[in-house]
């Protein structure tokens, strides 16, 4: 049942199977581009790539050596004494290892070179590098290696630099606040205008290094061409708490997770006594009291952390968000609806969502996923064509070579099929609105009780499905005392696969950040519960189920959660986005030598 049988493809047969593979088409104007000049996903189906690495491989490699890695510190004058720390002694400054090409004819040193020793540069920026990893000097294993032997040959700048407090970076460790953003774009505007660059600088990194290219984008600074934000942040707040509902770790993410980046018992530690890091100890506490923003009275320690209005309002690069629909430490509603929120705005964006947890597109250890957690599309999450992917883009995006990228979203169901969407999601998407009493286990309103789990069923559905996107289900809750609501919603199959969950403090009920403290006993409100983001097949004959309970996985019981409520089913309604998707419109990943067992066919 985890399998659909027209999915089961032999790759050994792979050259005869052009009628379901590889003629995905889209609306260029009319425009046919060279095969080998940019390869659509679903033209690469055929493409030998290299699988043997820890990572994946250009197809074809570049011509250029990689010169000497340079240890480079960039000044931050926009660090004062305000900002306390480094600022106080004026001498703030990031650290960052940089690979240049080795071409003949250009010295790197000139302070005059002509524009064909001038060269584009790949940066990425985070908290890891002598923390928990190689210094700043060394290829990380985690994407470093990857960006510098498969890039820096094909005529790019690749580096690797370290956020405040972390690293050979003095000052705070500021968890993604003011300070750090001030740093990262210091640095962003140093590569781009040193007499060796282009002027061009792109971002690339995941999690907390997928972070930092939203805050760079942040200010609108002419040098950062494109980003790359792989399960980033677009907020910490955003990430933390949904709907008022709080991860375990919100509360103490700034002084526990990344406290001892800065405060670590060294002779720096003075430095790193800032008022970011200071402010983390009463902020975490009193969001997970009120689920919002704690933006009263002044305070600015959340909405200075929170940055996707401002790349909104001022960013002029282009975007490509990577992200895995089965990452349960960066969840993908960090993609969605971000993903059209950008591009509405008129940023030319790409999303690349895959059903791997939080790694990257090409690693080998997308395998041992838990069932319903990404076992199901293995090994067809795999992307091996990925490191061409990143040329495609970085070459037209930093050099203006090649072909634009056809923009969009390429998605993976959570079966392994892959598709393109031009919007997520789609244009085409119906909405099937079902009553809470036609699920309901018995009457019209039903009690509930920290302690009283209610399982809901609807179907089975008389056709394929595909739930695409972010399903709703908004409850007509009636709590019984000023101290109650929160809720935890699990969809899964009827095996019990976990297909996705939805979380709310009722303060919350409208959705969003911004809570209503005033909860009155025996007045109903309608908590619009909505899912995060997934993209599921089901087969005709297939059912969903919905269980209620408080809460679940990762987070925290709400502090609002004491008591009962009463849902009334009548008035409550699900609603799923469907699309309707073939063979045809799905495209086959490259992939080789997983035998023909483990193949699918359309």
């Amino acid at each position: 049942m985890n399998f659909r049988p027209w999915l089961i493809l032999f790759v050994l047969m792979a050259t005869s199977l052009s009628g379901c593979f590889g003629e995905q088409t889209v609306d260029e104007g009319g425009v046919t581009a060279p095969y080998d000049v940019y390869p659509e996903p679903w033209d690469r189906t055929e493409m030998q790539y290299v699988e043997s690495d820890i990572y994946s491989r250009v197809t074809v490699n570049g011509s250029y050596g990689i010169d000497a890695v340079q240890s480079i510190f960039v000044s931050v004058p926009s660090i004062t004494a305000a900002d306390g720390g480094s600022g106080v002694t004026g001498d703030a400054q990031v650290h960052l290892g940089l690979w240049l090409p080795v071409i003949e004819g250009c010295d790197w040193t000139s302070a005059n070179l002509s524009a064909e020793c001038q060269v584009p540069v790949i940066a990425e920026v985070g908290p890891y590098y002598n923390d928990g990893d190689v210094d700043a000097l060394t290829p990380a294993d985690r994407l470093g290696k990857f960006l510098i032997e498969n890039y820096v040959p094909h005529g790019y700048g690749v580096a690797q630099v370290s956020v405040f407090g972390t690293g050979d970076s003095n000052h705070c460790m500021d968890l993604m606040g003011t300070d750090e953003q001030r740093g990262i774009d210091a640095a962003v505007t140093w590569l781009g205008t040193q007499a060796w660059s282009n002027g061009n600088v792109g971002m690339i990194g995941k999690s907390y290094d997928g972070s930092t290219p939203w805050q760079a984008a942040t200010f609108g600074n002419p040098h950062l061409a494109t980003i790359v934000p792989m399960s980033g942040l677009i907020g910490v707040h955003e990430l933390m708490w949904r709907n008022g509902s709080m991860e375990a770790r919100g509360m103490i993410m700034h002084n526990g997770v990344y406290g001892s980046f800065g405060i670590d018992g060294d002779a720096e530690d003075p430095e790193n006594v800032c008022e970011g890091y200071l402010e983390g100890y009463v902020n975490g506490p009193a969001a997970y009291l009120s689920g919002g923003m704690v933006d009263y009275a002044g305070n600015t320690y959340w909405t200075e952390r929170s940055f996707l209005d401002r790349v909104v309002e001022n960013y002029n690069g282009s975007v490509y968000i990577i992200q895995g629909m089965q990452d349960w430490n960066v969840d993908p509603h960090m993609a969605f609806p971000t993903h059209q929120i950008v591009a509405d705005a008129g940023i030319e964006t790409k999303t690349l969502a895959g059903q791997w947890n939080h790694n990257y597109p090409d690693r080998q250890d997308h395998s041992g996923l838990p069932v319903g957690e990404g076992a199901e599309a293995f090994p067809y999450t795999q992307r091996w064509d990925w490191a061409d992917e990143m040329l495609y883009w970085f070459d037209w995006y930093l050099k203006g070579e090649g072909r634009a990228p056809t923009l969009g979203v390429e998605m993976q169901d959570n079966r392994g099929g892959w598709r393109f969407e031009t919007t997520y999601p789609a244009l085409d998407t119906e909405y099937l609105a079902i009553r809470g009493d036609e699920m309901s286990p018995s009457g019209a309103s039903l009690g509930v009780t920290s302690f009283d789990p209610i399982d809901l069923v609807y179907g089975p559905f008389d056709y394929d499905v595909y739930i695409a996107g972010m399903p709703t289900f908004h409850m007509a809750v009636t709590p019984h005392t000023t101290n109650s609501g929160h809720a935890f919603l699990e969809m899964t199959d009827e095996s019990g696969m976990h297909l996705g969950h939805a979380v709310m403090d009722f303060r919350f009920a409208d959705g969003g950040r911004d809570g209503d403290l005033a909860i009155v006993p025996f007045s109903t409100v309608m908590a619009q519960m909505e899912f995060m983001p997934m993209d599921i097949f089901l087969e005709a004959g297939e059912s969903i189920y919905i269980t209620l309970t408080q809460t679940g996985d990762d987070y925290v019981p709400s502090p609002a959660a004491i008591g009962g409520y009463t849902i009334n089913w009548a008035a409550s309604t699900m609603t799923l986005p469907l699309v309707n998707r073939t063979c045809a419109d799905l495209f086959q990943a490259p992939m080789h030598d997983y035998g023909m067992e483990s193949g699918r066919l359309c």
